[in-house]
């Protein structure tokens, strides 16, 4: 299993910015292959599901850039 994290800040204001190009790549993928990220956990939003044959959780942490290291 595979845990692919996206970084980003959770405000909308920096939706389709630089600072949510993580974000967007997870948003990407889930599209790709049908994974939904409506689940809560870890401080984040996240779904599971399949990318070539490999399990994988896909994460947008909810806390900001500067907190999540």
């Amino acid at each position: 299993m595979y845990l692919i994290v996206g970084l980003g800040n959770p405000e909308e204001d920096y939706a389709k910015t630089r600072h949510n190009m993580g974000f967007d790549v997870i948003n990407k993928l889930a599209k790709e292959y049908e994974i939904e990220i409506t689940r809560t956990k870890f401080k984040g939003l996240y779904g599971m599901g399949t990318i070539e044959d490999e399990k994988v959780i896909l994460l947008k942490p909810q806390t900001y850039m500067n907190l999540s290291g």
